[in-house]
């Protein structure tokens, strides 16, 4: 088996450019941080509303029927039931099978942030969780999901999901952040590479990747 080994020229032009792509991921970070803020001000959870803390208004479904019959809602859920009956990731979102009162079980976006215990923490007394709308979608199209949430029982219904989250969903800071300085650092180190090896190459260094010959003119009698 033939092990491929980068030549000395390409390894300094990588450690050069990977050099400057640490400044530029810092930079990336710095920039991204305030449009990151207003991003997650922008997407606050109203109370109320789809994804924000449900009060006393808003009705408790017990079933299914319950579900389709209100524009709006919320579930209460004993201690943290609604996370421990399986969960799958769909187009992205983290889905969990939710329990309702009457035993059916659903699939639910559910905003965290917005679960109201009723007992001393999540793990004791009741959860009153996110205010939430059915959206209707087949999820059935998604074979590889169904598997996830349905590792340990089947849902009920494969038709509709519940959303308890709606505009409050915002990417997670980490990834955010890490996402916009690795684009950087990779954008950075894709631009400078040529740039040290041509630079190099120039000042006779070593040899260029790429030469050009110039077209011999044309000799006239």
């Amino acid at each position: 088996m033939r092990r491929r080994v980068l030549s000395f020229d390409a390894w300094l032009c990588l450690a050069l450019s990977a050099l400057i792509a640490m400044g530029t991921g810092k930079v990336a970070q710095m920039v991204a941080k305030p449009i990151y803020d207003k991003q997650v001000e922008a997407h606050q959870a109203v109370d109320g509303e789809i994804g924000g803390k449900a009060g006393e208004e808003v009705f408790r479904v017990q079933n299914v029927e319950d579900l389709l019959s209100h524009d709006t809602f919320t579930v209460v859920s004993p201690g943290i039931q609604y996370r421990n009956r399986g969960a799958g990731y769909y187009d992205g979102r983290y889905f969990q099978a939710l329990t309702l009162p009457s035993g059916e079980l659903v699939a639910a976006w559910i905003n965290g942030d917005s679960v109201q215990s009723t007992g001393e923490d999540i793990f004791s007394g009741d959860n009153i969780l996110p205010v939430g709308k059915v959206v209707w979608e087949d999820l059935t199209e998604n074979q590889t999901f169904l598997d996830q949430i349905q590792h340990s029982e089947p849902l009920d219904r494969t038709d509709f999901y519940v959303d308890m989250v709606g505009n409050t969903a915002v990417l997670d800071e980490d990834l955010a952040m890490d996402t916009s300085q690795t684009m950087v650092q990779v954008l950075t180190v894709c631009i400078f590479f040529p740039i040290f090896h041509a630079l190099g190459s120039k000042i006779g260094l070593w040899m260029p990747y790429f030469s050009f010959k110039k077209k011999k003119e044309p000799e006239w009698d």
